[in-house]
């Protein structure tokens, strides 16, 4: 989610560098944004622990650091970011809105509200430090070409090609795989459509190939391709469909139109797509089950709410795609 700040920043200060501190894994999301270098940060061996934050903030010294975002404000973030305060740089954290949040998803004395966004909360950490941003009118990369490797698991560009991700880290946000068959076999059904399974993990892969194994125009992208080529197939989807997970983001961040399906979580706790309408959450029957949201991230499990994705029924869900498609 910080992806879209970045890409603003870079937008309307394109005369201010921009170092990125995070997990390699998560180089290529900003690969290509102007003014903007990522430091891979070694969790597992120079960085681990507290010296190895020492070892990182000695790391960071020799790219003359002029002030330090803290767009995580967990514990290693905070350490970092009081060493930058202590040699006199400015250093900002992200409010998390943590009690806002405990207040939305208490099963009693609700306070049932639209939280700001993780993009607005961002975003003001960077208007501390003296960059006021304005993401109203987000610029996005423009479409990568595709890999013969890619376009050879696509085939042309010739229909609608819509992505479904139907998974998520945490069960209580997954649709029930009974009904994501019913939205996939419907799906199928019009020649106009090509659809691509995202996931990963063997279980994941063994129930994509179980969806889709009956349909000729149901790819499952699933464990064919590296993440690089993944996100450029994202880049070239007409939809994407997903659970409250890390592919609506990415999607999102690409400027794709995105419908998210919702369970034990909310999008009013902050975390919906960059620039998707509320209209395009689809979120579960509050009426049914009045204490959701249950949980900021879907760790938390409530008795009696294990069904609730299943008052989003499959017909509206296709009919949410079919609409956003025209």
């Amino acid at each position: 989610m910080t992806v879209p700040v970045v890409r603003a920043f870079s937008v309307q200060y394109p005369d201010i560098k921009i170092t990125v501190i995070s997990r390699p894994f998560f180089k290529p999301f900003f690969d290509g944004i102007p003014n903007v270098s990522f430091f891979a940060f070694d969790e597992k061996k120079r960085h681990k622990g507290f010296l190895g934050l020492l070892r990182l903030f000695q790391d960071l010294k020799p790219l003359q650091i002029d002030a330090f975002a803290d767009l995580h404000n967990v514990l290693r973030s905070k350490v970092i970011k009081m060493l930058f305060g202590l040699t006199g740089k400015k250093a900002v954290s992200v409010d998390k809105g943590r009690n806002e949040k405990k207040a939305l998803t208490q099963l009693e004395n609700k306070v049932f509200a639209q939280l700001p966004t993780m993009f607005e909360r961002h975003a003001k950490v960077f208007s501390a430090l003296g960059f006021p941003l304005d993401l109203s009118e987000p610029v996005f990369s423009k479409r990568p070409d595709l890999s013969e490797k890619v376009s050879r698991l696509t085939g042309l560009k010739d229909k609608f090609w819509i992505g479904i991700a139907p998974f998520a880290q945490y069960e209580s946000k997954v649709y029930p795989a009974d009904l994501m068959q019913k939205v996939i076999t419907s799906l199928s059904r019009n020649p106009e459509y090509r659809i691509f399974l995202f996931g990963g993990g063997k279980s994941e892969i063994e129930i994509l190939q179980s969806f889709s194994k009956d349909y000729k125009n149901v790819i499952v992208i699933a464990g064919k391709l590296q993440l690089q080529q993944e996100l450029d197939l994202i880049a070239h989807l007409d939809l994407m469909l997903s659970m409250d997970s890390g592919n609506a983001h990415l999607a999102a961040m690409l400027g794709i139109k995105t419908i998210t399906l919702w369970g034990a979580t909310h999008p009013f706790a902050g975390f919906s797509p960059f620039q998707q309408p509320i209209e395009n959450a689809m979120v579960s029957d509050r009426n049914q089950f009045p204490k959701l949201p249950t949980s900021v991230y879907g760790n938390k499990k409530v008795a009696g709410y294990e069904d609730a994705m299943r008052t989003i029924e499959p017909e509206t869900i296709v009919e949410k795609i079919q609409t956003a498609l025209k």
